[in-house]
């Protein structure tokens, strides 16, 4: 049995991501397995309004009043605030730059990372993440737990681990791959990954694509863990072959507790339609009715990767379809964060006049500072989306985080997704899929891919049979994008075409498959981890 487990992300008390609703919902679950659980994550600007983070007394206090750390270096100690609120630490970094040289030197002896080619994110992940580890060695000094985990998630946090084997032999280490930083790069630069998977070298297209550093530090990590995992047998496939280690799979879940429940669910469903058409029909000029199908997708603008861009052209192709194809209006949003500068003055005073003017510009919610190299926004100009009263299918792209206070909503994403009827997520590359898996468990039919972790779980333990689970699952290859573009289009014309009872029986699976990937079900993989992470160390240790 596990004393102490350390879980170490870029991501915790840190919304940004897939990775982010992977520890916050895993974290009670986490809690009531094992004796201590700490989260570490970065202290971004030291922010005393971190809406994440509250910092209070915990059972760190009178180790935070002895740690011996470097000196200029911070910590503060709290709870996460999140179901279960979890004990961590934000570790402030900034003063350990100093050290960088020295750090990525000793690396580079001990286990060959090439740190040399770094840019970008590069140098803070491992400064970050060597303050990390300096908690870690504190902590462990102090604390009298024998058997000790330190779980790392994603190359961001390689460094961390690295230090931790190098100082703290006894401690067992995990490291998560969520996404191969080539695999993604690949994808990304609009590279074929499926059909020619056996055929490519890590090492190789981290020269390539001017990745050497990340690579070199993430396959050094998979390498020197005790146990490495990643998330879904299609990205098992694709660390096995560019990172040369085949690693344990550990599915993502989804806390039931995240869901309202009842009567709560009703409003919360009820308000959120109701903004959603506000907004639309104060763009648009057209008042929109209950009738209308809310479609949405979401997620980060990474327009292939993501299927974004399968995403618009499915609208498109729908705008120009025949009439009485479609039995409803559609309307499809694109929850996706860009370079936000602030809400529409125009539409928040449409909006407070209750008012469906039309507006210049009617399809999008806040104005943006690129709209020149906004992928998103160039796409559905070039494609022609005017949202003008006659079309039977409005685009509108909302390219806020959507955390409460974004000007136009003003509603929480899981909050507002509850809105929806349909959602998309037709990635070409994800790992998981935690955008489907939220969306059903709001009760909300989606749609993802085979080249999704969620898709192929739902395939493989549910079926493939959508009316049963509310999961669509389309096939997606390199090469059949217009074959899984009119697949696309055949599923919302039918969801267009259902019954309102038809409807609810579809919501009523979607939840239902949903509660079959809980952390309740899905923590006896990481239990499984650990456990092997303990007894590889311990077999480590005492053949030296």
């Amino acid at each position: 049995m596990i004393d102490l487990l350390f879980e170490t992300s870029w991501e915790v008390c840190n919304k940004v991501g897939g990775i982010y609703a992977v520890l916050s919902t895993k974290a009670k679950t986490l809690q009531a397995k094992y004796k201590e659980v700490i989260f570490i994550g970065p202290d971004l600007d030291q922010r005393d309004d971190n809406p994440f983070f509250t910092e209070t007394a915990t059972e760190l206090d009178e180790w935070k009043q002895q740690a011996k750390l470097p000196a200029g270096m911070t910590v503060r100690t709290g709870k996460w605030n999140v179901p279960g609120n979890p004990t961590c630490v934000l570790v402030g970094y900034n003063s350990l730059y100093v050290y960088k040289n020295e750090l990525f030197a000793e690396m580079w002896r001990r286990f060959g990372v090439d740190s040399l080619h770094a840019y970008g994110d590069y140098d803070e992940s491992c400064i970050f993440s060597y303050g990390a580890a300096l908690v870690i060695e504190s902590i462990v000094a102090y604390n009298s737990a024998k058997r000790v985990v330190a779980h790392f998630d994603e190359w961001t946090t390689g460094m961390g681990l690295l230090y931790v084997k190098s100082r703290l032999p006894q401690v067992a280490t995990v490291f998560t791959t969520h996404a191969t930083s080539i695999g993604r790069s690949i994808c990304g630069n609009g590279k074929p990954l499926y059909d020619y998977m056996t055929g490519y070298n890590g090492d190789q297209m981290a020269q390539e694509l001017n990745m050497e550093s990340k690579h070199s530090l993430e396959k050094s990590a998979v390498h020197e863990a005790d146990v490495f995992t990643t998330v879904s047998d299609v990205t098992a496939r694709e660390c096995e072959q560019l990172l040369e280690r085949r690693p344990v799979v550990t599915p993502n879940a989804f806390e039931q507790n995240y869901v309202p429940k009842g009567a709560k669910y009703t409003a919360t469903r009820k308000a959120a339609r109701e903004r959603l058409l506000d907004v639309a029909s104060a763009l648009s000029g057209e008042e929109l009715g209950n009738d209308c199908l809310l479609v949405a997708t979401s997620g980060r603008c990474e327009m292939r990767n993501k299927g974004i861009d399968l995403y618009l052209d499915t609208m498109n192709v729908l705008r120009h379809s025949e009439d009485g194809l479609l039995k409803r209006k559609v309307v499809a949003f694109v929850l996706v964060p860009g370079w936000t500068d602030e809400a529409r003055n125009d539409l928040k005073d449409a909006l407070n006049r209750k008012k469906a003017v039309g507006l210049f510009n009617p399809i999008i919610t806040h104005t943006i500072h690129n709209e020149d190299g906004d992928a998103i926004y160039g796409k559905m100009n070039y494609l022609g989306f005017r949202n003008q009263p006659e079309d039977n299918v409005k685009v509108i792209y909302v390219p806020s985080y959507l955390n409460g206070d974004d000007g136009i909503f003003d509603m929480p994403y899981y909050d507002l997704l509850t809105g929806f009827d349909l959602s998309i997520f037709p990635s070409y590359y994800e790992p998981w899929g935690y955008t489907p898996l939220e969306s059903v468990a709001m009760g909300v039919p989606t749609i993802t891919t085979n080249l999704a972790g969620f898709g192929q779980w739902v395939e493989k333990e549910c079926g493939n049979n959508a009316l049963k689970t509310g999961v669509k699952v389309i096939h997606r290859t390199d090469s059949n994008y217009d074959e899984a573009l009119a697949e696309i289009v055949e599923s919302v014309v039918d969801v267009s075409g259902m019954t309102v009872k038809q409807r609810d029986k579809l919501r009523s699976a979607a939840r239902a498959t949903s509660k079959q990937a809980t952390w309740e079900h899905f923590m006896k993989y990481y239990t499984t981890a650990y456990d092997l992470a303990f007894k590889n160390a311990k077999d480590r240790t005492a053949h030296k």
